[in-house]
């Protein structure tokens, strides 16, 4: 009888301690991203929005070490090697990755990501335009179009979370 018991409370906490581990995956939803590049965190990550605001602050060659939100705008067709964040709705920030190390799915376009790396203003030449306009599959006569080099934001991140 007393081995009998002892099984019963035995199974009884058993079942207890999946109970409560169902409860507790219930009440606590975790995003899933994927990860890519250096290792981040989601913490402490900034809006878009108060990004755009710094950037407006910056000098051709500063640069500001951030982590911030968005969404794809626009991927790399060919490798995922460069993606565009919208900051606003007309201002978009060139997002390359460090020391091309890593590369982004080509079906990420329109998906969350944070990122982290630095942030810069810079020049962009007019042959690196048109290497991007090629890698997003502009036509040859939107490609043509670009003939003046173009003040823009950059981004250099050393890590990506993907949603």
């Amino acid at each position: 009888m007393r081995i009998l018991t002892i099984f019963f409370l035995i199974g009884f906490l058993a079942i207890q301690s999946c109970k409560s581990k169902k409860e507790t995956d219930k009440q606590e939803p975790q995003t899933e991203y994927k990860l890519f590049g250096a290792k981040l965190s989601e913490n402490q990550a900034v809006s878009k929005e108060e990004i755009y605001k710094s950037y407006s602050t910056l000098k051709i060659g500063d640069t500001l070490n951030v982590k911030f939100t968005s969404t794809i705008n626009e991927v790399c067709s060919k490798k995922g090697c460069w993606m565009k964040l919208p900051l606003t709705e007309n201002e978009k920030v060139m997002v390359r990755f460090k020391d091309y190390g890593f590369f982004m799915p080509l079906d990420s376009q329109g998906k969350e990501v944070i990122v982290e790396g630095k942030a810069f203003v810079k020049v962009t030449p007019v042959d690196e335009l048109r290497h991007y306009a090629e890698d997003a599959g502009k036509s040859k006569e939107e490609i043509e179009k670009i003939t003046e080099p173009k003040k823009e934001m950059a981004f250099l991140a050393h890590g990506v979370l993907l949603k």
